[in-house]
């Protein structure tokens, strides 16, 4: 007796789609796609990232399923798509972080410069690293996102999964501590 689709797992959808099997590959998004559309929006709010990102992550299925079901163990097809889409939305991220860079403004000599300013700048020396380190996590979580990867502070909020005002605060918190701690 031959099964229909909805009788078949992920991991023989994923089989049959990697063979071109265009309904099986319509069935596999239309069980998967709402969990992966949940757990997208608990690491982006913003509807059209996660919308792109679910897009991307099917073509991407579509185009290599044959090389991931001639190897993949038994089950593992959900944690491959999670693992697309993931890298998807940090992909994403990266992007819209590369297009909203600001090109640097020249500093007046008389204004000493911002502890990110030397981190960026590479002058990290034992004091700043320690002043570094030193800081509370989370607010080394915002500092690194901002200042390190280039993020904005709506970008800093979606990733980190906390409110803009969240996000400004805990940068302030972390500028005036390097600042005590390097003075």
């Amino acid at each position: 007796m031959r099964k229909t689709l909805a009788e078949l797992d992920e991991g023989e959808l994923l089989r049959r789609t990697a063979r071109g099997d265009r309904r099986a590959f319509d069935e596999l998004y239309r069980r998967t796609s709402p969990w992966l559309a949940v757990r997208l929006r608990r690491r982006c709010a913003d509807e059209d990232v996660v919308a792109d990102v679910l897009q991307e992550t099917y073509l991407a299925v579509w185009r290599s399923a044959a090389s991931q079901a001639s190897t993949a163990p038994e089950g593992s097809a959900v944690g491959w798509l999670w693992t697309i889409a993931a890298h998807r939305l940090v992909d994403a991220f990266r992007s819209r972080a590369r297009r909203s860079r600001v090109p640097t403004v020249e500093t007046v000599e008389t204004v000493a410069p911002a502890a990110e300013d030397e981190v960026m700048a590479g002058r990290i020396d034992a004091n700043l690293e320690n002043a570094l380190l030193n800081l509370p996590p989370e607010l080394r979580q915002v500092l690194r996102a901002m200042v390190l990867d280039g993020l904005t502070v709506r970008e800093t909020s979606l990733l980190l999964g906390m409110p803009e005002g969240t996000v400004k605060t805990r940068a302030r918190r972390a500028r005036i501590a390097l600042r005590e701690a390097l003075s």
